[in-house]
């Protein structure tokens, strides 16, 4: 947000904000990119929102939805959410299976080659998510994944259209996964729940069938994000 934006939605005088914004930027709490008019919340903040959603109030029941999930569908479910320039798990339900990709609460992984990642990236507001994936580093994880910007714009708008992220082999080799938002209006997204297999014994279509269970979690979750 910018000074002015900030002074209106807070209804103080312009120079009392800009004064702690100040003192909010030296504190390491807010920060603002060089020649930029935006503050954003820094990335200490951000970690600190991130641990208080993984430990703090509801997260008991955000485990149980998902735990629930993964009772359902057989396979390995996870919550996450954007924090900065990753994804980073809230929380992951695994099932037994032995190949699993081991990345507990906390763990960060690429946005361009997730399929929660692309998804959320899809929800920003358009001028946002531009300035994000600007400066994304498109490296290749695997051999599907998305390394030109435009492909990547393109896919970002096909996902948004169908509100599902899909992950083609595109982060781990050999694995695939869907994700759905988590959404606190229509067009607000503040998580993504995601179902997560091995290409050897799933497709992308046989996850797709998951759908209708995906999106009544997604509907429970948004109501801890609420609380």
């Amino acid at each position: 947000m910018t000074l002015a934006e900030i002074v209106a939605a807070i209804g103080l005088p312009k120079q009392t904000v800009h004064r702690i914004l100040k003192q909010l930027e030296a504190a390491w709490l807010v920060s603002r990119e060089a020649g930029s008019r935006h503050y954003e919340p820094s990335s200490r903040v951000r970690a600190m929102a991130v641990n208080a959603l993984m430990h703090v109030g509801p997260a008991a029941a955000r485990h149980a939805i998902l735990q629930q999930l993964v009772d359902k569908l057989g396979e390995t479910c996870n919550l996450s959410m954007l924090s900065g320039d990753d994804l980073v798990y809230l929380d992951r339900v695994e099932t037994d299976w032995s190949r699993q990709l081991k990345l507990a609460p906390g763990s960060r992984v690429p946005l361009h080659c997730t399929a929660s990642g692309k998804l959320l990236l899809a929800f920003l507001p358009r001028a946002r998510r531009e300035k994000l994936i600007a400066h994304l580093p498109l490296r290749p994880r695997a051999e599907n994944t998305i390394t030109d910007l435009e492909d990547l714009r393109e896919e970002l708008t096909e996902t948004r259209k169908r509100r599902v992220g899909t992950n083609n082999e595109e982060h781990v080799p050999g694995m695939i996964a869907m994700a759905v938002p988590v959404m606190l209006d229509r067009n607000r997204a503040c998580a993504a729940i995601a179902v997560q297999a091995s290409a050897q014994r799933r497709t992308l279509d046989a996850l797709m069938a998951f759908l209708p269970e995906l999106q009544t979690a997604a509907e429970a979750m948004a109501g801890t994000f609420n609380e």
